[in-house]
C-alpha cells in the first residue's frame, strides 16, 4: 500500500508542484492570479506553449533530441500568413498556404536529420538562424497588421473569439461551464473503461486509491478551470485549438503503432532497429510533424497579437523545451506523455504569470524558470538511478 502511494505521488509529482506553486502565487498576488480575466490570459497568453510541447515532445522521445528552430519558424510561417492576407488572399488560402509552409520546413530538417544522419541539434540550430534571417526578409524589418476578422475570431485574436453562449447566462456563461461538465463525465468514463478493460485482459493497474485520486484530481482541476473561464468570456477559440491538438497527440502517442515506435527509439535504437522497425522514418515523421504543429503556433500566435512581426517567436523553442522536460519527460528519450508536457507548460505560464503580476523584475524570472527547469531534468536523472 505504501509502495503504491509513493509511486503514484512521484507519478504526479508536477500536478503536486502545479498546484502547491499556483498555492503560492495565490497568496502572493492575494488571489489575483487566478481571477476569470487572468486565468483566461494564462490559457490564451500560452497557447503556442502548449502546442509547440506537444510537437517537441516527440522529438524529445526518439532519444532526448529537440528542435531549436520552432521559434524562427512560428515568426516565418507566421509572417507568410500576414503579407498573404495584407495582399487580398482568402483566409482559407492563407491557413493552408502557412500549414503547407510549416510541413515543408518541418520535412527539410527531417531529411536533414533521419536520412543524412545530422545531428537533431545542428540541423535545427541552423534552421533557426536561416528561418530568423528570413522573417526579415519577408517582413522587410516592418510589422504587418492583420485585419481579417475571419482569422482573428477563429484563432484567437479578435473582439469575438470566444464560444457564444447558447444559454443566454449573462455575466455567467452557462455553455463554459456546461462544457466542462460533460468533458468530466467523458473523462471519468473513459478512465472507468479502461480500468475495467485492463483488469479483464489480466494487465497491472495501479491502486484503487491512487485512481480514485487521478479521477477526482483532474475533474476538480477542470471544473475549476471552467467555472473561472465562465465568469469571464467563456471558452477562448485558442483553447479550442489547444484541446483539438492535446486530445489528438495523447490518442496518437498512446494508441497507434507509429506512437509506440517514438518510445521504442527513444528507449533502445538499436533493439528497434533489430526488430525491423525503420528508425529513419520515426526520425523523419518527428520532425516533419514538428513543422506542421510549429505552423499551427505560428497561426495563433500572429492572430493573438493581430499582426505579424521580425521578433516573433524568440526563445520559443526554450519554452517548448522547458515544459516538456519539466512535465516529465526523460533528457534520455523514451518517457514522457502529451498531458505532462501540458502539466509543465501551465506551470511555466503560472510562474511567469505569478511573477509578472507581483511585479518581479524579468531577468529575475528567468533565472526561476532555469531553476525550475534543472530541478525537473535533476529529479529524472536521480529517479533513473535510484530504480538502476
Amino acid at each position: 500500500m505504501g509502495s503504491n502511494i509513493g509511486n503514484t505521488l512521484k507519478k504526479y509529482t508536477m500536478v503536486i508542484a502545479l498546484v502547491v506553486i499556483v498555492g503560492i502565487f495565490y497568496i502572493g498576488t492575494e488571489g489575483t492570479i487566478l481571477l476569470p480575466q487572468n486565468v483566461n490570459n494564462l490559457l490564451s497568453q500560452n497557447a503556442y506553449v502548449f502546442i509547440l510541447a506537444t510537437g517537441m515532445l516527440l522529438c524529445i522521445l526518439t532519444g532526448g533530441n529537440i528542435d531549436l528552430s520552432v521559434g524562427s519558424v512560428v515568426c516565418f510561417v507566421g509572417g507568410l500568413g500576414a503579407l498573404l492576407m495584407s495582399k487580398g488572399y482568402n483566409v482559407v488560402i492563407a491557413v493552408i498556404a502557412m500549414l503547407i509552409c510549416g510541413i515543408l520546413i518541418g520535412a527539410w530538417q527531417a531529411f536533414w536529420v533521419a536520412y543524412i544522419n545530422v545531428p537533431p541539434f545542428i540541423a535545427t540550430l541552423a534552421g533557426m538562424y536561416a528561418f530568423r534571417g528570413l522573417s526579415n526578409v519577408i517582413l522587410d524589418g516592418h510589422v504587418v497588421a492583420i485585419s481579417n476578422t475571419t482569422f482573428l475570431n477563429v484563432f484567437g485574436g479578435g473582439a469575438d473569439c470566444y464560444i457564444p453562449d447558447f444559454f443566454g447566462g449573462g455575466n455567467f456563461n452557462i455553455t463554459c461551464m456546461l462544457a466542462g461538465v460533460i468533458g468530466v463525465a467523458i473523462f471519468v468514463i473513459n478512465e472507468l473503461r479502461a480500468r475495467i478493460s485492463a483488469k479483464r485482459k489480466g494487465y497491472s493497474t495501479t491502486s484503487s486509491v491512487a485512481f480514485i485520486v487521478k479521477l477526482v484530481l483532474v475533474s476538480v482541476v477542470v471544473l475549476y478551470m471552467a467555472f473561472k473561464l465562465a465568469g469571464y468570456k467563456g471558452i477562448p477559440t485558442s483553447l479550442i485549438w489547444i484541446i483539438v491538438v492535446v486530445l489528438a497527440y495523447h490518442y496518437f502517442t498512446t494508441k497507434t503503432t507509429m506512437g509506440r515506435y517514438l518510445y521504442a527509439v527513444g528507449g533502445n535504437e538499436k533493439a528497434t532497429q533489430l526488430s525491423g522497425i525503420n528508425t529513419k522514418k520515426v526520425y523523419f515523421f518527428a520532425y516533419t510533424n514538428m513543422g506542421f504543429l510549429t505552423a499551427i503556433a505560428g497561426i495563433l500566435t500572429v492572430a493573438r497579437a493581430t499582426n505579424a512581426q521580425p521578433t516573433y517567436g524568440m526563445f520559443y523553442e526554450m519554452d517548448a523545451i522547458g515544459a516538456c522536460f519539466i512535465g516529465g519527460a526523460s533528457a534520455y528519450g523514451g518517457t514522457g506523455s502529451v498531458f505532462g508536457a501540458i502539466v509543465g507548460a501551465l506551470l511555466m505560464g503560472v510562474i511567469n504569470q505569478g511573477m509578472s503580476i507581483m511585479g518581479v523584475d524579468a531577468n529575475y524570472q528567468k533565472v526561476v524558470k532555469g531553476l525550475v527547469l534543472l530541478f525537473a531534468v535533476i529529479f529524472d536523472v536521480v529517479s533513473k538511478r535510484e530504480k538502476k
